[in-house]
């Protein structure tokens, strides 16, 4: 794992107005964490740069000098989270965190595809890099640079796991074993594609939903009703007329 030196001073005050004034200076506000406390630093955004820029990158361990006033204090660190100007891409802001050798970490390392064209490849398939990184855990002087991975023996189908990772010893993937790095599939044929492009009327029938079922049984619920009031109507009527024959019967 790479080393890579920075200096930073402590400083007092913090807030939006202390950031301007230290970017106004040519430096970058940040802070350290760790040991269950925060210190407001500031760095020379270049230092910072080429720590972004190394093998390691994000994951490169730094050490760290520290300055206040008349004293000097030496960190091991990590850079934990930065910001850039979504404008320019100039550096606004780091955070570093301050790690012990001999404590296991956790950090997310990159993956890395390395050999020639998959065979599958070749064949028409399609090359799917399914995960970018990979959570790892071990001493801090065990953080690979990065994962790399030989996909050209992957032909159509295959699919490189987890779990077919190969790591040296004290470093362990914490991810699902199961989950899928790399992958060659099959390619998706021109009629596949244009019957999943393609909507037939039928296809495009509004589906059916429980609230218009029940609204399709109001006409039934309504028919039934009438035919009960236009049965009971009927009745009604027959024994009226009953009523009558039987009054003009001569007693």
């Amino acid at each position: 794992m790479q080393k890579i030196g920075l200096n930073a001073d402590i400083r007092e005050k913090s807030g939006k107005g202390a950031a301007r004034s230290i970017r106004r200076e040519g430096r970058i506000p940040g802070v350290l964490y760790g040991q269950g406390s925060a210190k407001t630093i500031s760095l020379n955004p270049s230092d910072v740069l080429k720590i972004l820029h190394s093998e390691s990158g994000e994951n490169a361990l730094i050490n760290l000098k520290l300055k206040e006033k008349d004293k000097e204090l030496e960190k091991i660190a990590i850079l934990r989270d930065f910001q850039r100007d979504p404008v320019n891409g100039k550096l606004l802001h780091a955070d570093l965190f301050e790690i012990s050798m001999d404590k296991p970490i956790r950090i997310n390392v990159h993956v890395e595809i390395t050999g020639d064209v998959p065979a599958g490849v070749k064949e028409g398939g399609l090359l799917q890099h399914n995960m970018r990184e990979i959570m790892v855990e071990c001493l801090p002087s065990l953080i690979p640079d990065h994962i790399r991975i030989d996909a050209s023996d992957l032909k159509i189908g295959d699919i490189i796991h987890i779990r077919d990772i190969k790591v040296e010893d004290g470093v362990r993937l914490l991810d699902d074993g199961g989950m899928a790095v790399v992958s060659v599939a099959a390619p998706i044929s021109e009629t596949k594609l244009e019957q999943m492009l393609t909507v037939t009327p039928a296809e495009a029938k509004e589906p059916e939903v429980v609230a218009k079922g029940k609204e399709a049984a109001a006409p039934a619920e309504e028919g039934e009703k009438a035919a009960k009031i236009e049965k009971a109507e009927k009745t009604e009527k027959a024994e009226k007329t009953e009523k009558a024959a039987k009054a003009e019967k001569p007693k």
